[in-house]
């Protein structure tokens, strides 16, 4: 998600949360579930024959925790979406727990932090909040949490202050610019109408944040309970996103940048109509894939802690090619950013999710075109219509 538009990004429904309720949303919030997730499979599955194992048959419940690695606490919290929770993690430190991500700013997860707090993490305290980026599942109880233990805030600094900058913007009003960029993608009149309506809505979700917090950046390494975890940053789904990674047994805290069942997000945003975080999404996982071990163990924010690190990573990657290619085939002819949701997704896509989905079709459109594989004609009424560029035999 970048900059302003974060109704959009919630589905294109207005996405107020208040007392652990969440008002009309017709689908997961914070990320599409279609065929680039190659596939779902059982949760139940110890192997799911895409090359990952799961070597725990249960998760932990409200509140509860499940020791995944040593000194590391699993514990998983309710999202009132779709996708239906998000995980948590707790490393020892000390005689305190260094906390990953919070979950989303609800009285449910207040209370489900309350019993964990004093039943689970044995009532110790917590030394450090991570966060691995700047989505309202991930730093919603930053602020409190952070207020009720007294523990400094560490995330990279793209996520920290455009987090700031989405909490200080949210009661503005709808701007004009945001309206050009979704005309131009094929968006009508009472798609428009609705997304000014459903304007706003970040801080809804996510508690006021720290006025202050101790930056990450790529290649730091962060000593907890006398392990050296390392940090290592990938992008595209958000724009610094924090990863964990500690060498001396490689278990890696992926939070979204490596889900096991679904991909994540990656989405162009008026904001920053020209980007390329397909092109940012497909290096991280290249570098990922170069960086981490076959044996790693990843502890993702949402789904189970898995084996087959590269199988997962290699999946990813080939959902999007295929993707690109079924575009650029729907390009032979004249084509809209929505006319593309079929070949990105592999099925039609409904008003409640529009936002995410446009953006991330525009995604894979600004990808080809920064490769010269597809080119744009804005038309008198403001559209943008897309077309594939006939490359040279050697280049195909």
């Amino acid at each position: 998600m970048h900059g302003r538009f974060v109704a959009v990004y919630l589905g294109g429904v207005k996405a107020g949360v208040d007392g652990g309720e969440a008002h009309r949303l017709s689908i997961c919030a914070f990320r599409l579930e279609t065929d680039l997730a190659d596939g779902t499979v059982p949760t139940t599955a110890a192997k799911d024959g895409r090359g990952l194992t799961y070597p725990f048959d249960a998760v932990p419940g409200a509140g509860e925790a499940i020791e995944v690695a040593p000194g590391v606490l699993w514990l998983r919290f309710a999202l009132p979406f779709q996708l239906d929770h998000v995980n948590v993690y707790a490393i020892r430190d000390g005689d305190g727990w260094v906390v990953v991500d919070t979950g989303l700013k609800t009285s449910a997860t207040v209370a489900a932090w309350e019993t964990a707090l004093d039943g689970a993490l044995g009532g110790r305290p917590v030394t450090r909040l991570i966060c691995t980026h700047m989505h309202p599942d991930h730093i919603g109880l930053a602020g409190w949490l952070c207020e009720r233990s007294g523990a400094p805030l560490l995330m990279s600094r793209l996520e920290y202050v455009t987090a700031r900058m989405l909490m200080a913007e949210e009661a503005g009003d709808a701007p004009a610019d945001g309206e050009r960029h979704y005309r131009a993608t094929g968006w009508n009149d009472e798609q428009i109408a609705r997304w000014r309506a459903d304007y706003g809505g970040f801080g809804k979700g996510v508690a006021t944040m720290p006025r202050s917090y101790l930056r990450l950046s790529h290649g730091d390494s962060v000593q907890i309970g006398g392990d050296d975890w390392s940090v290592v940053v990938g992008s595209g789904h958000s724009p610094e996103h924090v990863c964990l990674w500690r060498r001396s047994d490689d278990v890696f805290i992926a939070g979204d940048q490596i889900l096991p069942r679904i991909s994540s997000n990656v989405s162009v945003w008026s904001t920053e109509p020209e980007a390329d975080p397909l092109g940012d999404w497909m290096d991280s996982l290249d570098k990922l894939r170069a960086l981490l071990p076959e044996g790693a163990f990843v502890l993702p924010a949402h789904g189970e802690p898995f084996y087959g690190v590269h199988a997962r990573l290699d999946a990813l990657k080939r959902g999007h090619e295929v993707a690109l290619k079924r575009l650029e085939r729907t390009l032979r002819q004249p084509s809209r950013v929505i006319d593309g949701f079929p070949a990105v997704f592999g099925r039609a896509v409904g008003d409640g999710v529009l936002g995410m989905a446009t953006g991330e079709a525009q995604a894979h459109l600004n990808y080809l075109e920064r490769r010269g594989r597809a080119q744009r004609t804005r038309d008198e009424s403001g559209v943008d219509w897309w077309s594939a560029v006939a490359q040279d035999e050697e280049t195909t």
